[in-house]
């Protein structure tokens, strides 16, 4: 990819470990600053310095809890403060939990969209007056293909991330003028976790394989964090208000992903 991003910094959220991880080290590959911010401290150390040995890119790894208000923004403000700007917001940090829709509480539909929906938008309303400053801002956004696809027993995750979707493309109208683009990443990877769950469930990654029309699962630094790394630079200044779906096809006609819960 060369080096596309050099003199860019991005901050990561979730970026120590699988699709944020992927994206973090293609940035940091293309030549961007990282900051990785994760729940774990020693998680994002970790990464920072794995990046930091093998890019030669200024990392840094910081402990924060992205259902915090005030440690969003104390992040935000902390990343371009110890990078000098902040060019690139990578929201990556989310979770989910299987569970039939009418057994979901207020207390966990509140706590789902703490995580993936509020953090999102703190995150973008803290950076935007870094970016519009600069007069350069790419802001990337983790959907999902549950959310697009409606997949069964994770509802609290599908709405709120579809309602990421709709911030993101809002915040693509209003914040284009100030040179800031705004875009969702649909991702399809295989992780340690999916690898664990499909060895336990053979039947489901066969049925899940025949329906993505390249054949295979992604990777997350292969094949999602070049999407990333054009969404970032300068080439990507005319694509805004877009979700990329990065999933081998499986968008198309959705796979049949269907997690056991109980009744």
């Amino acid at each position: 990819m060369g080096q596309l991003l050099e003199g860019r910094t991005a901050l990561v959220t979730g970026g120590g470990q699988g699709v944020g991880q992927g994206i973090a080290r293609a940035l940091a590959q293309a030549g961007a600053a990282i900051v990785i911010a994760q729940r774990r401290g020693e998680e994002a150390e970790r990464e920072a310095t794995w990046l930091r040995d093998q890019y030669g890119v200024r990392a840094l790894g910081v402990a924060v809890d992205v259902t915090s208000a005030d440690d969003v923004r104390q992040m935000v403000e902390d990343a371009a403060e110890q990078l000098g700007r902040l060019d690139i917001l990578v929201n990556n940090a989310g979770g989910s939990f299987p569970r039939r829709l009418e057994k979901h509480s207020d207390e966990e539909m509140a706590a789902a969209f703490d995580l993936n929906y509020w953090a999102v938008f703190r995150a973008m309303r803290a950076a935007f007056p870094i970016m519009k400053a600069q007069g350069y801002g790419r802001v990337i956004n983790l959907g999902s293909l549950n959310g697009v696809n409606a997949h069964m027993f994770t509802a609290a995750y599908n709405a709120s991330k579809e309602a990421v979707r709709a911030l993101t493309r809002t915040a693509a109208v209003e914040w284009g003028p100030h040179g800031i683009t705004c875009n969702i990443i649909c991702p399809s990877v295989s992780s340690p976790q999916a690898q664990d769950y499909f060895a336990a469930n053979p039947a489901m990654a066969q049925a899940i394989l025949q329906q993505v029309p390249v054949g295979r699962f992604g990777d997350a630094a292969q094949d999602v964090g070049p999407v990333a790394v054009f969404l970032a630079s300068e080439g990507g200044g005319y694509t805004t208000g877009n979700t990329l779906f990065v999933d081998g096809g499986g968008h198309i006609n959705g796979v049949a992903w269907r997690p056991e819960v109980e009744d």
